[in-house]
């Protein structure tokens, strides 16, 4: 991660202002969706994309698969996805 040199305060509220410049050049419109993750000591900010979110969990994981019909999974997705296949294969018999 690299550093650009900015350095932001929090107010009262808790925001922080995002630099115009920086919002244009990720393409950041206003009440764009914004996806927060926490690692270690930082806070990651990350555009917020639908198309990657996991269809079970809603989740956007790096770790995310993308299906043959555009779709993306999640690990949790899939685990989830594999405990009601089995219990309603059981059903089935």
């Amino acid at each position: 991660m690299r550093s650009l040199g900015i350095v932001r305060k929090i107010d009262h509220l808790g925001r922080i202002v995002i630099p115009k410049e920086l919002r244009n050049t990720l393409k950041l419109e206003k009440g764009a969706p914004m996806e927060i993750f926490v690692d270690d000591d930082m806070i990651v900010l990350r555009k917020y994309v639908v198309d990657e979110a996991c269809i079970v969990t809603g989740e956007i994981t790096p770790e995310n698969k993308r299906l043959s019909n555009g779709m993306y999974i999640s690990p949790k997705g899939a685990e989830i996805l594999k405990k009601e296949i089995a219990e309603k294969k059981e059903q089935w018999k």
